[in-house]
């Protein structure tokens, strides 16, 4: 038996189980509740909020007929289990990002952010125009799930530190939690890198336990205190250009729901991408100033860093390029931010490059 023959035997076991113990009396009215599984403590600014959006769309756009009940990371399963959780069947839905589960196929990678990739809307070209979502539903399909984008957090910032960093040796030996493709190029830095979850990062940082750590952006960032105990932080980043969170069902579970339920969670999800995206932009300028008000020390990463990390970013690409699906993916992502960034370096980028001279003198 494949492993996808045997998850989905394990769900179908598991949610008839879960239906004919707890569910009964609802399913009887038409009316489920769902359990989801997330990767962040409840309140987590962008990440959970992204998933209480969703939850919120999803009951209003079905008229209550599917609630989800929201379970925060060690509520039922670890931040980093909920993959396992839903493609067994032990859950329902799990709200994540994505690139958690590289070590699941590494094509997830490009369902969240690779390095030097896609921003925020060539991310939404790819996923809604040039085959991005066709990809994710044959990957799900080989561990029993059915996937959305459903959320996204932009462009993450280079870090904290807690020394400035003045050239490429500087990583030598450097601990800092950066999870995802982005981590394994700065592993190749001589960085020591770690793939903490976000509830953990604050006590790994004050303890001394890293030396560093990214995270998504000033508004999230300064909700979980970091300011208190790094003061140097780097506002671009070349490992997470526009991350993107995801909601993925357990198949059997979609496969259930009927045809205006499915369509209703979809369009939720592409609601809530576009929500919290506004949500992330609206929020980081003014938490960025009072960042810099508590002493900390915004910075950019000098030319040669960036070309460190160029250079690191194509080697850890490039390892997976035995796999058929990940260079199907890699080649369909790529292709797709070509076409994009041509036009929006013509447009977009350029518009913005005369405003702020024209504005600024």
């Amino acid at each position: 038996m494949d492993r996808r023959s045997f998850l989905r035997a394990g769900s179908v076991g598991a949610g008839a189980a879960a239906a004919s113990s707890l569910a009964a009396p609802m399913y009887a009215q038409g009316k489920r509740t769902l359990t989801m599984v997330t990767s962040v403590p409840h309140g987590f600014a962008l990440f959970d909020d992204a998933a209480v959006t969703f939850i919120n769309a999803v009951e209003a756009m079905t008229d209550g007929q599917i609630t989800i009940d929201k379970k925060a990371a060690g509520e039922l399963v670890g931040g980093f289990e909920v993959f396992d959780a839903v493609s067994s069947g032990q859950a329902d839905i799990y709200h994540s990002a994505e690139y958690y589960f590289g070590n699941q196929h590494p094509g997830y990678y490009y369902f969240t952010a690779v390095p030097f990739g896609a921003t925020k809307s060539e991310l939404n070209v790819w996923y809604h125009q040039d085959g991005g979502k066709e990809l994710h539903d044959e990957l799900g399909q080989i561990f029993g799930l059915k996937s959305f984008l459903c959320g996204t957090t932009g462009l993450q910032p280079g870090g904290w530190f807690r020394k400035e960093i003045n050239s490429a040796d500087d990583f030598n030996g450097l601990k800092f939690r950066m999870p995802g493709l982005g981590g394994q190029a700065l592993g190749l830095t001589g960085a020591s890198v770690q793939a903490i979850p976000g509830g953990e990062i604050y006590q790994a940082l004050s303890s001394g336990a890293i030396d560093g750590a990214e995270w998504i952006g000033p508004f999230a960032d300064e909700r979980l205190g970091f300011q208190e105990v790094c003061k140097y932080y780097y506002t671009a980043g070349f490992h997470e250009p526009g991350s993107a969170l995801s909601a993925a069902f357990n198949i059997d579970i979609w496969e259930s729901l009927t045809p205006s339920q499915q369509a209703a969670v979809e369009h939720a999800s592409i609601s809530t991408t576009e929500l919290i995206s506004a949500m992330g932009t609206a929020n980081n300028g003014a938490a960025l100033k009072r960042i810099e008000s508590q002493g900390v020390k915004l910075l950019e990463f000098s030319d040669d860093v960036w070309d460190l990390f160029g250079k690191a970013s194509e080697e850890a690409m490039d390892k997976y390029m035995d796999d058929d699906l990940y260079v199907q993916i890699r080649e369909s992502f790529e292709a797709s931010l070509k076409n994009s960034s041509e036009w929006l370096s013509r447009s977009d980028m350029q518009y913005i490059a005369q405003r702020d001279r024209v504005l600024r003198g």
